[in-house]
Order: structure tokens, then C-alpha cells, then sequence
């Protein structure tokens, strides 16, 4: 009997270790997807004297991406983000998450700023609400204000062609 228990124990771990490696890390379901993306009012690091809110978008299709200076795989993911952001496809809004503005601020000078405008969570509470694993990552917030989808890792050129853009256009002709 104890043979047949432990057989089985080993069966089901065999089984969920093998659904397990055909899922895409990147893809770990949110239980933010289909709710309202969490309120914030945060300074804005080029101008901490302003601030901004993610209210001030309602009405507007755009996107969120959660950087910081510290994070080599933002780096590599900030060509893909700039071409985007070019595309003017859908605003691209930038949340420095943990970060410090001494080290930000230079970070864009070298390699350029693509956000339509970047909020400034130094102490990564808002990164908590919105379920930030690690950065980067990158939410599509409908013009309700609603989260519809959420990127984790450095988005690709493919993941923007193949998801983010036809995203984007149905929700912005969505009415």
C-alpha cells in the first residue's frame, strides 16, 4: 500500500513538472486582468514637484512600463520600448519602481527617454499593487481604466507585434 502511495505522489509531480515546462514564464496569469488598474498619485521623477494619476488617462488606450536603472534586462528591452513609443500608437507611461532619481535620471540621459511621461515609486508601493514581480514589466490599460493585459520580462518586438499592437487597436476602436 505505501508502495502504491509513494508511485502515485511521484506520478502527480511527473505530471505537473511537465505542465509546468510548457508554460511560458512570461505569462503567469493576473489577477489584475479585467479589474481597475489600482489607483496611484505619484510626483513625476523628471519634475517631483507635479504629479500625476492614472485617472488622467481614462479615456485613452495606453500603456505602463515598469522600469528601473538598476535592471539590465529593462536595457534590453528599452530599444523595443522606444520603437513603440515612436509608433504613437497608444501612450507609453513609465513607473520607475525602486529606484533612485540620481541614478534614473542619468540612465535616460545615456540611453534615452521613450515615456510620455514617467512616475516616480521609490518605494515600490505602487509596484505591490499592481502585482510587479520584478521589472520590467508592462501593462495595456483599456480607456475605462481597466488592465487587459500585463507583459512580464522585457517585452520583445515579438510580443509587441503579436499581442500588444492588436491589443491596442481593438481596444481603440472598441466602443
Amino acid at each position: 500500500m505505501k508502495i502504491a502511495w509513494t508511485g502515485g505522489i511521484f506520478v502527480a509531480l511527473v505530471a505537473l513538472l511537465a505542465i509546468g515546462l510548457r508554460l511560458d514564464p512570461r505569462e503567469v496569469p493576473s489577477p489584475l486582468i479585467g479589474r481597475p488598474a489600482p489607483a496611484f498619485d505619484l510626483p513625476l521623477l523628471i519634475s517631483p514637484d507635479k504629479r500625476f494619476s492614472q485617472k488622467e488617462m481614462l479615456g485613452r488606450v495606453w500603456v505602463m512600463n515598469v522600469w528601473a536603472s538598476w535592471c539590465p534586462p529593462c536595457l534590453a528591452e528599452h530599444p523595443v520600448i522606444t520603437q513603440f513609443s515612436r509608433s504613437g500608437l497608444a501612450p507609453v507611461v513609465g513607473l520607475n519602481y525602486k529606484d533612485a532619481r540620481d541614478d534614473a535620471l542619468p540612465w535616460l540621459k545615456r540611453n534615452g527617454d521613450p515615456y510620455q511621461l514617467i512616475v516616480y515609486d521609490g518605494d515600490g508601493r505602487i509596484g505591490i499593487d499592481y502585482g510587479v514581480y520584478g521589472v520590467p514589466e508592462t501593462y495595456v490599460i483599456d480607456r475605462a481604466g481597466v488592465i487587459r493585459y500585463k507583459h512580464i520580462g522585457p517585452l520583445t518586438a515579438d510580443a509587441v507585434q503579436a499581442k500588444v499592437i492588436p491589443l491596442i487597436k481593438e481596444l481603440s476602436s472598441a466602443r
